[in-house]
C-alpha cells in the first residue's frame, strides 16, 4: 500500500511512501484525525541524505509488525526538515532542552493538541547501550497515555510553558562596536586548532562563515592574525578527505580533528559558502589553491546538483553501493591500493598512492582510504597529477552514484546564486553567471510564481506546499544582489526590494527582533526564533546582511534602520560565541565599514567595474552601467556622469563621498584592493 506520502513533493517523504507505517504529512487533517481516535502523534523527522534516517527507516518503519504496533496506537506523522524548518526547530529545541542534545532522525510523541511529551532521535530495533528499543519505547509511551493521561499533560503543559518563557534576549540597543568585534576575534583565536586549522575538536564542521568574518575583518583592519586562520583553514580543508581530491567539492564534516574522514553527504549550502569563501579568499591574497577550490566547487555544483530547471538539488547522499552491492557510506569515494593498480598500473598507482595519502592498512574502512594531499611528496609533476585524477575521475564514474535529493530549497540556491555569480566575475567565467541567473530566474517564476510569496521548496519544477521562512528572504536577496552588482541588471536588485519589503512587514518584531516565521504563518507551539549560524547563516542575519546591503544601493532610511535593529543580537552573542554567529560578524564588519557604495558609470565587465567586484572592502556594494537609462536600474547611478568621456568609478560612505576616478588602480586603493 503506498500512504499518503504518495502526492508530496518531498524526496525525503517519497522514501517512506511505501513503509508499511500509515504515515501523514505534516498537516491539520493528521491531528484531528488522533483527536477523532484518541491517540498520540509520532513525529518522525528527517532528510534526504541523513543516514541514521535510512538505518531507522530500514530496521523499523519497513518492519510489518513494528508498522503494525504503531498503525494501531498512534497517527505517524512524517517531517522533511528541509522543507519544514520550523517544525524542525521548534521541536528540536524541546528535545534538546529535554535531553541535553539533539540530531536526526528526531522523534518527537506529542498530543493531538502537538504538545510534545516525550523525545529521542534514533532508537534501535533491539535495546543496546542503554538505549531501549523502539518497540519498547512505542509500547512505553502508549501505556503512559493509556494509563497516566493526566502526568502526561501536565509534562506536555510543562514542556510548552518552557518553550513560550525562553524569549530571546536580543543584545538590547545598539550594533556591534568594535569592542564587540575584538572580543569575537579573541574568542576564535582561542578556539582555533593551530595544528590543524578549523575551531574546536572532533567532528569538525567547515567554518565558511567565520572564515568570511576573518578575511572580511582582515580588510578592514590588516589584522594578520585573522588572515592567517582564514588561509591556513581553507588550506587544511583544501588538503583533506572532505575535499573530493577527484571531482572538487565539500562533505558535510570532519569526523576527525585532522580532516581527514568525512561523512560523505554533500550538501548544496556548504557547497555554496564554500565556494565564496574560497573566491573571497583568493581575492584577498591571489591564493592560486584558493583559486583552483573556488572554481573546482563552483563546477561541481553545476555538474553534480543542477536540476534540468536550471536550479541546485539539496544534497548527495552519504552511502552508495559497493563492489558487492551493498550500501554502505563512502563507497563512491574512497580507495584501496589494489583499486589504484586496477586503474592506473603499477607506477602510476604507486605515485597516486603516495599524492593522495592511500595506504595499504588504509585511512577509512575495510582498508580503504579516503584521498587527501598529505603534501609530504616534494615537488610533483603537474601534468602527471592531472592525468592520474583524470583517469581515477572516469573510473569512479563507472561506481554506482550516490542518490541526490533533487527538491530545490530556495534559502540555498541563494546561497549558490552569489557563489557562482561572484566566482564567475573574478575568474572570468561567464557561463557560470549564466548558471547563477537560470537559477534566480527559476526561483521569480517557480518560488514567487503567482503567489508574490516566497515558496520555501520545489521538485521537478513544480512549487511545494510550504511557506518560505526568513532563511529563504534573506538568503534569496543575498544572491539577487549578488547577482546585480556581477551583472548590472537593476531588476535583480527589485527583486531583492521586494523580498526584503517581506521581511520588514511579516518577519520583524519589536527592538529590531526577527522571527523564522511569517506574522501570517501557521501557528506552532511556539513562534521559531533562532539567531545562531550554524550549518548555514541564520534567517536573522541573512536578513540583516541583505537588509544592510539593499540599504547601501538605495539610501532607504526604513531597510538600515531593520539592518541595525537586527544586529543587536550579533552585539550580544559575537563576544560569547562567535564560532555560532560567524555571518553575523561579517555583515558587523559590513556596518563598521560603511559599507561603501560603488557606482561604475562605464561598461558591465570593464575594467573599472571588474575593479570594483574585486575591491576588498566589507559588504561593499557595486553599480554598474553606462547610458541614460543606467539611473533607473541602480539609484547609485542617477547623477554620475563620465568623466571627459571616460568610464568613471565614485566611492561613498557614511554619506560621504571621494572624488571620482577613471583610474583602475586608485579605485582598487580605495577599496583596500
Amino acid at each position: 500500500m503506498a500512504n499518503r506520502l504518495a502526492q508530496t513533493t518531498s524526496p525525503y517523504l517519497l522514501q517512506h511512501a511505501d513503509n508499511p507505517v500509515d504515515w501523514w504529512p505534516w498537516s491539520p487533517e493528521a491531528f484531528e484525525e488522533a483527536r477523532k481516535r484518541d491517540v498520540p502523534v509520532l513525529l518522525s523527522v528527517g532528510y534526504a541524505s541523513c543516514h541514521w534516517c535510512h538505518v531507522m527507516a530500514h530496521e523499523s518503519f519497513e518492519d510489518d509488525d513494528t508498522a503494525a504496533y504503531l498503525n494501531a496506537h498512534f497517527v505517524p506523522v512524517k517531517v522533511d526538515r528541509e522543507e519544514r524548518p520550523d517544525v524542525d526547530a521548534v521541536y528540536m529545541e524541546a528535545v534538546q532542552a529535554a535531553t541535553g542534545h539533539g540530531g536526526w532522525p528526531m522523534t518527537v510523541f506529542l498530543t493531538p493538541d502537538a504538545e510534545p511529551f516525550y523525545f529521542g532521535t534514533y532508537f534501535p530495533p533491539e535495546p543496546r547501550h542503554g538505549s531501549p528499543s523502539f518497540q519498547q519505547v512505542l509500547e512505553g509511551v502508549t501505556t503512559a497515555w493509556t494509563d497516566r493521561r493526566e502526568e502526561v499533560a501536565e509534562v506536555a503543559g510543562r514542556i510548552v510553558a518552557d518553550l513560550a518563557g525562553r524569549s530571546l534576549v536580543h543584545g538590547g540597543d545598539g550594533v556591534p562596536g568594535e569592542s564587540e568585534v575584538a572580543q569575537a576575534l579573541l574568542g576564535l583565536t582561542r578556539e582555533y586548532d593551530e595544528q590543524h586549522g578549523g575551531f574546536g575538536g572532533a567532528p569538525k564542521f567547515p567554518p565558511a562563515m567565520a572564515v568570511e568574518f576573518l578575511l572580511r575583518h582582515y580588510a578592514r583592519t590588516g589584522a594578520e592574525g585573522a588572515l592567517q586562520m582564514a588561509a591556513d583553514t581553507c588550506a587544511a580543508m583544501g588538503r583533506g578527505g572532505i575535499y573530493d581530491q577527484l571531482g572538487g567539492g565539500f562533505a558535510r564534516y570532519s569526523v576527525d580533528r585532522e580532516w581527514i574522514v568525512p561523512h560523505f553527504e554533500k550538501m548544496l549550502y556548504d557547497n555554496a559558502l564554500l565556494c565564496r569563501v574560497y573566491a573571497h579568499l583568493w581575492r584577498a591574497t591571489g591564493s592560486d589553491e584558493a583559486r583552483r577550490i573556488a572554481l573546482e566547487t563552483a563546477d561541481f555544483m553545476v555538474r553534480e546538483l543542477r536540476t534540468a530547471e536550471g536550479g541546485f538539488a539539496s544534497a548527495l547522499d552519504a552511502d552508495s553501493e559497493d563492489a558487492e552491492g551493498r550500501h554502505v557510506e563512502g563507497a563512491f569515494y574512497v580507495w584501496t591500493p589494489e583499486q589504484l593498480r586496477e586503474v592506473l598500473g603499477e607506477d602510476d598507482a604507486a605515485f597516486a598512492a603516495a599524492y593522495f595519502g592511500v595506504t595499504e592498512e588504509g585511512t577509512f574502512e575495510e582498508g580503504a582510504s579516503v584521498l587527501r594531499l598529505p603534501g609530504d611528496t616534494g615537488p610533483v609533476d603537474a601534468a602527471r597529477v592531472a592525468g592520474v585524477r583524470a583517469r581515477l575521475l572516469a573510473a569512479r564514474d563507472e561506481r554506482p552514484h550516490p542518490g541526490r535529493d533533487d527538491k530545490v530549497v530556495a534559502a540555498w540556491n541563494g546561497l549558490a546564486i552569489a557563489a557562482l555569480a561572484e566566482t564567475g566575475a573574478y575568474f572570468d567565467r561567464p557561463d557560470l553567471v549564466e548558471r547563477a541567473t537560470e537559477a534566480a530566474d527559476l526561483l521569480v517564476r517557480v518560488h514567487l510564481g503567482e503567489v508574490a510569496r516566497l515558496t520555501r521548496t520545489s521538485k521537478d519544477g513544480r512549487a511545494g506546499d510550504n511557506a518560505g521562512v526568513l532563511e529563504d528572504y534573506g538568503d534569496v536577496a543575498e544572491g539577487f544582489l549578488a547577482l546585480a552588482a556581477v551583472t548590472g541588471e537593476g531588476a535583480w536588485l527589485e527583486f531583492a526590494g521586494f523580498l526584503l519589503d517581506i521581511v520588514l512587514e511579516q518577519f520583524t518584531g519589536e527592538g529590531g527582533q526577527l522571527y523564522d516565521t511569517a506574522h501570517d504563518a501557521e501557528q506552532l507551539i511556539r513562534r521559531p526564533q533562532d539567531p545562531t549560524d550554524s550549518a548555514t547563516p541564520s534567517g536573522w542575519t541573512a536578513a540583516a546582511g541583505a537588509l544592510l546591503s539593499y540599504a547601501a544601493y538605495t539610501g532607504s532610511e526604513a531597510h538600515r534602520t531593520a539592518a541595525e535593529g537586527a544586529l543587536g543580537v550579533v552585539k550580544a552573542l559575537g563576544p560569547r560565541v562567535p564560532r555560532f554567529v560567524g555571518w553575523g560578524l561579517a555583515v558587523a564588519e559590513a556596518l563598521l565599514d560603511g559599507p561603501r557604495e560603488v557606482a561604475v558609470a562605464g561598461p558591465i565587465g570593464g575594467e573599472l567595474h571588474r575593479t570594483a567586484l574585486l575591491g576588498r572592502a566589507p559588504g561593499a556594494v557595486v553599480a554598474a552601467g553606462e547610458g541614460a537609462g543606467a539611473g533607473a536600474e541602480f539609484p547609485l547611478l542617477v547623477d554620475r556622469p563620465l568623466m571627459g568621456g571616460e568610464p568613471t568609478a565614485y566611492v561613498c560612505r557614511h554619506f560621504v563621498c571621494d572624488a571620482p576616478t577613471t583610474d583602475a588602480g586608485e579605485l582598487a586603493g580605495k577599496l583596500g584592493g
